[in-house]
């Protein structure tokens, strides 16, 4: 049909152990029974708790029968059973208008009759959006309503509920009002689409102006880019092996309790709680597995593929540009690796043709929204977000000004007797902080505004405010400040005056010869040399030559700047970590080897001691190279206590630093590049207040590139 909306449902006929809890429970019971001889109730055992993987791997049980998915078509509503037939069904022609409710998100069909619930809406695996566009290309309105479905439900609401649009008045103070965000959301978002379906093609030029060609949107860039979800923690092959270590563990120490002998039912309970845990322990590996798959999005100008891994290539999306008008990012619906059932997701794709039919749903879960949108658009795909963010307020720490800023009107900072005042209009000073009470003033800049903080002479910060609001300028503070003898830091003045100076002297240095090795020396010619189309005279014995020596910029790791370190707190946990590694990994040694190596507590008296000293040497070898973060006015650098440069980036490709909060995943500390795609990864957590400082101090950016622009500072108190 040429509109229709199928919902999202897993696809079935995965592999899968049956009925593993009662055969669990089963080779527990045989482990507790007195079988003769030993190994038929060795056997039976490990029989019993291969019949689940085996049951599940015959081909009747690994048939691939499809879930029950629902519809929404010109037939109405239905939901279509695994063979094809129609289970509930909810014809177009009964039905009048269908609601969504932001309480519970509940899908409710209006009818002649009355309001049903049809369910809700992440179960049904449709998303609003897609409910909602389409619904309103059959005929069908649609209304966002903001409460729950069962407060539509109730018989005796119905003439105090009276829901906009379905009937003609509305009364005043209903106490069940639309919710117009929502609605508007939607109407905007149908909006974009229907402008990117019906976009006139000869208006899709890319930016040189030149067509881009049958409906590939504008600058479309050829090069192939690729965006993967990271390494899953731990990795793949880890959880296999752990899983696989746990099953031959129980399987060696059954049998050697059935060596031993199984006459006491110490043993016998010993061997239960094994295969206990060997059941639970390929359980847990398996689900843990299946949640460890990664997402990889190849984009190109020409098609959009994208691959859960591990996954067969057939299992793969592929789409053709031609075919896809417009992509929806933002919040949306994945399947549950472990259920099949549709659950909710932070990112996901919708991508709608241009008859606004629902192409393909992409998972992008574990994935950078932002850098997904953006690399979509620099491949030319028209890109559609839920809508733009709340503008974030900086907090300008006003708060913490003295309140008598605010009684002086027209007042204003000042340097006066050596120290700071607060002046008032007339220029007397009714506040005056001395200057032994000042251990520095720093000067720096804030999202593109002028800040002071000032530190008393422990170091400590006790006010920042910025300049606006104290109604200085920057130069003014500064030249008065060192005038008066006062410690002022302003590391960006003088990285511009040392810059300036380097790109003067620059210009006088010229290239050094290839035949001679020794410096070149920069001649200062006459007025007559320096004219074009004249020959230069030549040179007097006694005219003096001038030299200068320009050494080149320092890079980002030799420049002068901030060196951050892991905090104490984390190496310090970092160090108990590994000791309580090597501690356990000694312990289960000596109850492992105890027996043969004289007793447990024999072993455990030179393996404990044995373990803290492994933990305690090894993670000091580590730690006395740990990496450092390099923070300067020429950059970013990871170098190591040793001098060894891990990485650097240049300030002119730094376009932000900060923490990515991603889900499902551990926060990390990331720099990213203008365009707002992750450069490096910083692995050890800094002090992020002293990072936040060292940025502001030496012009590295803060934050994401695309982040909000702040407001202003106010101009009054």
């Amino acid at each position: 049909m040429e509109h229709e909306l199928v919902g999202l449902a897993g696809p079935g006929g995965r592999w899968r152990p049956v009925a593993a809890g009662p055969f669990a429970l089963l080779a527990v019971v045989l482990a507790l029974m007195p079988i003769r001889p030993v190994w038929l109730w060795a056997t039976l055992l490990g029989v019993v708790a291969a019949v689940p993987w085996l049951l599940g791997a015959a081909p009747e049980a690994r048939r691939r029968r499809p879930r029950p998915y629902w519809r929404l078509s010109a037939a109405g509503l239905e939901r279509i059973a695994p063979d094809g037939q129609t289970m509930v069904s909810y014809e177009r022609s009964r039905i009048e208008a269908l609601a969504i409710t932001t309480g519970d998100g509940v899908l409710t069909v209006f009818h002649r009759f009355g309001r049903t619930a049809v369910g809700g809406m992440t179960a049904m695996g449709m998303e609003p959006l897609t409910v909602f566009v389409t619904a309103r290309r059959l005929g069908l309105p649609v209304h966002v309503l903001d409460g729950e479905a069962t407060d539509l439900l109730d018989p005796a609401l119905d003439e105090a509920l009276r829901v906009p649009g379905l009937d003609d008045d509305t009364p005043e103070g209903s106490a069940l009002p639309r919710d117009h965000a929502a609605e508007k959301r939607l109407l905007d978002q149908e909006a974009a689409l229907l402008a990117a379906a019906h976009e006139p093609s000869a208006q899709r030029t890319d930016d040189r102006g030149r067509a881009a060609g049958k409906g590939r949107g504008r600058g479309r860039t050829g090069a192939e880019h690729r965006l993967d979800t990271p390494e899953p923690l731990p990795s793949r092959r880890r959880i296999v092996l752990l899983g696989a270590l746990v099953a031959l563990l129980a399987a060696v120490m059954i049998v050697r309790i059935a060596v031993d002998g199984t006459g006491g039912f110490g043993a016998r309970l010993a061997a239960g709680c094994w295969v206990l845990a060997a059941i639970a322990g390929v359980l847990l590996a398996r689900r843990r597995l299946l949640r460890a798959a990664q997402i990889r999005w190849t984009i190109t100008a020409e098609r959009l593929r994208v691959r859960t891994r591990p996954g067969r290539r057939r299992e793969a999306q592929d789409l053709r540009a031609g075919d896809v008008a417009a992509v929806v990012v933002g919040p949306g619906l994945r399947l549950d690796p472990v259920s099949g059932d549709p659950r909710r997701a932070d990112l996901a794709a919708l991508a709608f043709g241009h008859r606004l039919e629902l192409v393909a749903r992409l998972p992008a879960h574990g994935l950078d929204g932002f850098q997904l949108a953006h690399a979509l658009d620099d491949h030319g795909y028209r890109v559609i977000t839920p809508g733009a963010r709340t503008p974030r307020r900086p907090e300008y720490g006003l708060e913490g000004l003295p309140e008598i800023f605010a009684q002086v009107p027209g007042g204003r900072l000042v340097v006066a007797d050596g120290g700071l005042g607060w002046a008032d209009a007339a220029g007397d000073v009714v506040l005056k902080m001395p200057e032994d009470r000042i251990g520095g003033i720093e000067l720096l800049t804030i999202a593109g505004h002028a800040w002071v903080r000032l530190y008393d002479t422990d170091g400590d910060e006790f006010f920042a405010a910025p300049l606006s609001a104290l109604r200085i300028s920057r130069t003014d503070l500064r030249d008065s400040a060192r005038r008066a003898g006062l410690p002022v830091n302003d590391a960006e003045y003088d990285a511009y005056m040392s810059a300036a100076f380097h790109t003067a002297v620059s210009t006088l240095a010229a290239p050094e010869p290839v035949a001679e090795p020794e410096p070149a020396t920069a001649v200062l010619p006459s007025q007559s040399a320096g004219q074009e189309g004249t020959a230069p005279r030549p040179e007097r014995p006694g005219e003096q030559d001038l030299t200068f020596s320009a050494l080149p910029p320092p890079g980002p790791a030799t420049a002068p700047g901030a060196l951050l370190d892991a905090t104490r707190r984390s190496r310090a946990g970092t160090y108990a970590m590994s000791v309580l590694l090597c501690e356990a990994v000694a312990l289960l040694g000596a109850v492992w080897l105890g027996p043969e190596l004289g007793g447990f507590n024999a072993t455990a008296s030179w393996s404990v001691p044995a373990g803290l000293v492994i933990g305690l040497v090894g993670y000091w070898l580590y730690d006395r190279n740990r990496s450092q973060l390099r923070v300067s006015s020429a950059g970013l650098a990871v170098v190591t206590k040793r001098g060894r440069v891990e990485w650097d980036l240049p300030r002119d490709r730094i376009g932000g630093v900060g923490i990515d909060e991603a889900h499902e995943r551990m926060p990390r500390l990331v720099v990213w590049g203008p365009s707002g795609r992750v450069l490096r990864q910083v692995t050890f957590p800094p002090d992020l207040d002293e990072l936040r400082r060292a940025c502001e101090r030496y012009g590295v950016p803060w934050g994401p590139p695309d982040a909000d622009l702040p407001a202003p500072p106010p101009p009054e108190l």
